[in-house]
């Protein structure tokens, strides 16, 4: 009974010392040598202080930055500077929502000067399952060029040769859709010379 007792103990200090020390150290300094970004949190620098990540959506505000996607969390921050990343969960029948997708609809068609009837791209209207997906399609970054255009002082096609630029294609060609990183089109944005005319939150 003794010795199985020793024996039990022993084996749990062993395993754990492998598994919780030795494991946890090995990973992190092999992810630290060869994915030294990505382990970091792949963070963004403007000017030489960070600014967010490219794998955490921010809020955006003024004429001369593209917009996320809406987000039902408040993008992470809630009044203490953190919250929850979560969806709405509300369902199809819900009248919250069906408000919240007028809602959205009608701030982007007006924000961006658009024709009423203009098809607006889901990613713009509807939130993501997490509230922090960074990315919009191309299709939604298209359509506010002009917007953006207009109020940095830039010829729309500078812009949108930025835009291309930031375009992300599938992964490996094959997995999901082309997207645009809100946070690196704008941090582009920032580092042209047109001054901007507004600010965006959480910068």
């Amino acid at each position: 009974m003794i010795k199985t007792t020793i024996q039990s103990i022993l084996h749990t200090l062993v395993w754990s010392v492998i598994t919780g020390v030795i494991y946890t150290v090995a990973f992190t300094v092999f992810a630290q040598v060869v994915f030294r970004n990505q382990a970091n949190g792949s963070l963004v620098q403007h000017n030489g202080k960070v600014i967010g990540s490219v794998w955490l959506a921010q809020q955006f505000t003024g004429t001369n930055y593209f917009w996320p996607r809406p987000s039902a969390c408040g993008y992470g921050t809630g009044p203490s500077g953190i919250s929850a990343s979560s969806g709405s969960n509300l369902g199809a029948t819900s009248a919250k929502l069906q408000t919240a997708v007028s809602n959205n609809i009608v701030a982007f068609i007006s924000g961006n000067n658009l024709p009423t009837n203009t098809v607006v791209p889901a990613d713009m209207v509807y939130a993501s399952a997490s509230g922090l997906d960074p990315h919009i399609s191309p299709e939604a970054a298209q359509m506010q060029i002009a917007r953006v255009a207009v109020s940095r002082g830039l010829s729309e096609d500078k812009v949108k040769a930025l835009v291309s630029q930031f375009t992300e294609s599938p992964q490996w060609g094959v997995f999901g859709q082309a997207r645009v990183n809100v946070l690196l089109l704008n941090a582009a944005l920032d580092g042209l010379a047109a001054a901007p005319k507004s600010v965006a939150l959480n910068h």
